[in-house]
């Protein structure tokens, strides 16, 4: 199908792209790699007037080690997530996590902060990102505030964003001592039947569940259920599992 007419706007950095979501309000979208927006605008479940293209902000395109957590810029694409060395070494679920988005176009295309701010709940990285206890900068016109994964989502591809604001960044904190990414589709590159990330830590062993199967309406979190295990115990994780494949919350 053909989206419905809107216009572009081309932004180059976080500032012009917070100029153009303060000028156009929730009348804008903002479009990083386009792999969510677009499909939804061709059906025209997305009919935005502004479509804001940040793609080229170079600014928030980078990961950086900082002390207790890695700083990821909410335009770090995919595959480069995936591919990054602090990343593998400290944090290899959210390499794994990374790596098994969609194909190549799409790991090459799509961003972390894109899949975040999309929220859907049978997406890798708001699961892996869960599991691992991060947290997510937003910017606005009134500045930046910090708000946990498990806080961000607030239903079916909705959150707790603004329309004036956007991720801007995402801290993953690090000390991980285990963890584990499955993944089951029908498809190989589809998204998650269900998706279960485990990460274990001195602090106890948190599980997140990325599940396509819940029926709309359902008092199910939006990306997946959670929760924590302390200490580790494979019979609750194993129990969580379970839960996913049949649709049932956590």
């Amino acid at each position: 199908m053909i989206p419905a007419p809107f216009e572009y706007v081309r932004a180059d950095s976080a500032d012009a792209a917070l100029a153009a979501l303060a000028e156009h309000g929730d009348e804008a979208k903002l479009m990083a790699g386009g792999q969510s927006l677009l499909p939804l605008m061709k059906l025209r479940l997305a009919m935005p007037s502004v479509v804001v293209d940040v793609s080229r902000a170079s600014d928030l395109a980078y990961v950086r080690s900082a002390g207790d957590h890695i700083a990821i810029g909410a335009l770090t694409r995919h595959c480069d997530v995936a591919s990054d060395d602090a990343v593998g070494k400290e944090l290899p679920l959210l390499a794994r996590a990374a790596g098994s988005v969609g194909d190549p176009q799409v790991r090459h295309r799509g961003t972390i902060g894109g899949s975040l701010a999309h929220a859907d709940p049978s997406a890798d990285l708001p699961a892996a990102l869960l599991a691992l206890g991060a947290s997510y900068v937003l910017r606005g016109p009134s500045g930046e505030r910090v708000v946990a994964a498990a806080d961000f989502a607030t239903g079916f591809l909705e959150t707790v964003l603004e329309p004036e604001e956007m991720v801007t960044e995402i801290r993953v904190p690090t000390g991980l001592l285990g963890w584990g990414y499955e993944k089951f589709t029908r498809r190989a590159i589809d998204w998650a039947t269900v998706a279960v990330a485990v990460a274990r830590r001195d602090s106890g062993t948190q599980v997140a569940l990325a599940n396509s199967l819940v029926p709309a309406g359902t008092n199910v979190p939006p990306i997946g259920g959670r929760e924590i295990v302390t200490p580790a115990s494979p019979q609750r994780v194993w129990d969580a599992i379970t839960r996913a494949r049949s649709g049932g919350p956590s």
